[in-house]
């Protein structure tokens, strides 16, 4: 299992998979950057990257 970081902030996810790390960030990235994935702004792209 390896841990990725938030590209945001200091919180950390585990998976094996990029999926797995998405999935797993997911719920981090609604509480604490809810603007950012709420944002028009943003593309695909941008929430992918």
């Amino acid at each position: 299992m390896k841990t990725v970081k938030c590209d945001l902030c200091d919180a950390t996810a585990d998976g094996d998979t990029f999926e797995e790390w998405m999935t797993a960030l997911r719920p981090h990235y609604m509480q604490a950057h809810a603007g950012v994935m709420q944002s028009a702004n943003h593309t695909e792209a941008d929430r992918e990257q």
